[in-house]
């Protein structure tokens, strides 16, 4: 994090990420094997299997359940809620990292990476492309600080339904500090459109367990609303009330089959990048397989 530009901080953890796996299993998300066929001409000579040849001496074709990409879409908040932070870098901070954490190793994979900002209204909108120059302007648009006021978590869900029209992957940031009545109705929308969602939430250490000490004036940073708070006194209510804000995300995340990923700003980004790799793997293993038995 102490890394100031943000594609040359996003490359430090996917790299980091890869040189610490001896045998890495992840190999794309776009193609999963599935059997042999045997050569004919004008097949692409990259699929064949030099070793069945070897064995066998006939060419062999390996052939992939989906040859197509994957497209993805970072739904980032930038509300003025993620400018907080108790550990040197604040949650805006954090989220743009993981957001091209995960931008910078999709694109490397050769998936299709877009971006939405939002806070109460629309920021930036960057459709999913794997080009020359596209990774950079991803780059520019999350190092954007933060301009809007309260979180609308209504009209991203809502414009990207709208403006996404092929199934892809939608991966949400944000600290989800807003109303939720109207979340699962939008989530549902999401998946009916056969998008696959990934929930990333976020807090700092701070928010999540309430570690203040001493007596003192707090300040809403979306209303302006001031509180002049003694810690000792409200954390047993906050945190109750935190707790059931939390299980009700995740409680609406696992209703719609959405990946939901809870995290605080002193967990090491390459175990946000893991765990999302292992989800993707499991996600599509039990795909093939469903798809095998019916």
């Amino acid at each position: 994090m102490a890394i100031e530009n943000l594609e040359l901080r996003a490359r430090v953890v996917v790299e980091g990420f890869r040189n610490g796996l001896h045998r890495s299993p992840f190999h794309g998300f776009s193609a999963e094997f599935s059997e042999y066929r045997q050569y004919t001409p004008g097949d692409d000579p990259r699929y064949l299997d030099w070793k069945l040849f070897a064995r066998s001496d006939r060419y062999y074709i390996k052939k992939f359940e989906d040859e197509t990409n994957l497209r993805c879409h970072l739904l980032i908040d930038q509300s003025r809620s993620m400018v907080f932070g108790e550990t040197g870098f604040t949650k805006h901070d954090y989220a743009n990292t993981l957001a091209a954490t995960l931008g910078y190793f999709l694109f490397q994979q050769g998936d299709a990476v877009g971006l939405l900002t939002f806070a109460e209204g629309i920021g930036d909108y960057i459709p999913a492309r794997n080009r020359s120059g596209h990774l950079r302007r991803l780059m520019l648009a999350l190092e954007t600080q933060p301009s809007g006021a309260s979180t609308d978590l209504h009209a991203p869900l809502q414009r990207i339904v709208e403006l996404v029209k092929k199934r892809g992957l939608v991966v949400l940031i944000s600290d989800l500090l807003a109303p939720i009545e109207d979340l699962e109705r939008r989530l549902t929308s999401i998946r009916a459109c056969g998008h696959e969602m990934q929930v990333f939430h976020l807090l700092d250490p701070a928010e999540r367990h309430f570690t203040f000490k001493q007596a003192s004036l707090f300040r809403d940073v979306e209303s302006g609303k001031e509180l002049y708070i003694d810690p000792e006194r409200a954390r047993a209510g906050y945190l109750r009330r935190l707790e059931a804000h939390l299980a009700n995300i995740e409680t609406v995340c696992h209703n719609n089959g959405i990946g939901y990923h809870f995290l605080t700003t002193d967990q090491p980004l390459e175990w946000q990048l893991s765990d999302f790799l292992r989800a993707r793997m499991y996600r599509d293993k039990s795909a093939l397989n469903r798809r095998r038995r019916s």
